[in-house]
């Protein structure tokens, strides 16, 4: 399997702003941190603009749209649907954990999530903005000028709105999964099925993509390592050539990054192409042309059960 980049757990913390965590150094799964330690004051503000339509060029569109907290961080469609009613080309990513991730974006054309919103709110089908008058509209709320200038020395700038997006965007993350947990020395957390397949998932290779405090989000692969899955699956689209579109070196030609596996029994549809419509289908697909395997039902039924212990906890709540 040809891994085109990696960065391991550990590098991933100390770039959130958190040291590493005391979890079990054999396993190539780390626990999550309970949190990032963001600033309340500017987080209150981006969360007030993650919620706020006005970011868009029309009013009808907030980053909530696609992001939804109660659907997993996404929003359950296959494709979201942008501010003048376009479909976006692929399915949204979870905003859940984002912070773990070593890019955004399918592709990864974003290094940040400073970066994200700053690409979205410009996207032409996503939000239609431009920075100008998003400063403004936000500027002649007395509210949100208050609170700026209590938070940030310069106010209200499209950099401040960016940032504040991006410190609320990494208060949502899901630590306190019954992985963890298990992780953390609780033996009783997980049953024996579901450690059968942690088991399973690491002997048949999955382990290789999806590991450290993410279960993915660290690395780029090819989608159809063993097998063209673009051939098969026919309707080529620009968004398949996945990080291609930002690099255009060949080499780059459906290759995305790595998704998180975390809370992913919550979060159907799958996959970029949303072409999976469950859990089993995503893990068929997942041997197939991943791992180029042949797996019996009962292994792959002990793999999502294990999946299944990744759902974890948002501010205190399941």
């Amino acid at each position: 399997m040809r891994i085109l980049a990696f960065q391991w757990a550990s590098g991933l913390l100390v770039a959130a702003g958190v040291s590493a965590l005391s979890a079990p150094m054999d396993e190539p799964i780390k626990p999550l941190p309970s949190t990032l330690k963001q600033d309340p004051a500017r987080a209150e503000i981006g969360r007030l603009l993650f919620h706020d339509a006005r970011l868009s060029a029309n009013g009808k569109v907030a980053c909530v749209s696609c992001h939804d907290t109660t659907k997993g961080g996404s929003d359950g469609r296959d494709r979201s649907i942008g501010f003048g009613g376009a479909l976006t080309g692929v399915h949204a990513p979870t905003v859940f954990n984002a912070a773990f991730n070593f890019k955004q974006f399918w592709n990864g054309r974003a290094d940040s999530l400073e970066g994200q919103v700053d690409l979205v709110v410009q996207n032409p089908v996503e939000m239609g903005s431009r920075w100008e008058a998003v400063v403004a509209k936000v500027a002649a709320d007395a509210k949100y000028r208050a609170a700026f200038a209590e938070a940030y020395p310069q106010g209200v700038t499209a950099a401040n709105i960016r940032h504040a997006i991006a410190t609320y965007e990494r208060t949502l993350i899901t630590p306190n999964s019954r992985f963890d947990r298990y992780l953390r020395g609780d033996s009783g957390a997980i049953t024996a099925n579901e450690r059968e397949g942690y088991a399973r998932f690491k002997r048949y290779g999955c382990v290789a993509c999806h590991q450290g405090v993410n279960v993915g989000g660290n690395m780029f692969q090819r989608f159809g390592v063993m097998g063209d899955y673009f051939a098969r699956r026919g309707n080529l689209t620009p968004a398949d050539l996945g990080r291609f579109e930002v690099t255009h070196d060949e080499g780059d030609r459906y290759v995305f990054k790595v998704p998180s596996l975390r809370n992913v029994a919550l979060r159907p549809p799958y996959f970029h192409d949303a072409s999976a419509k469950t859990l089993e289908d995503a893990v068929d697909v997942m041997f197939r042309y991943q791992l180029g395997r042949v797996a019996t039902q009962q292994d792959k039924a002990l793999i999502i059960d294990f999946l299944r212990t990744l759902n974890g906890e948002l501010e205190g709540k399941p």
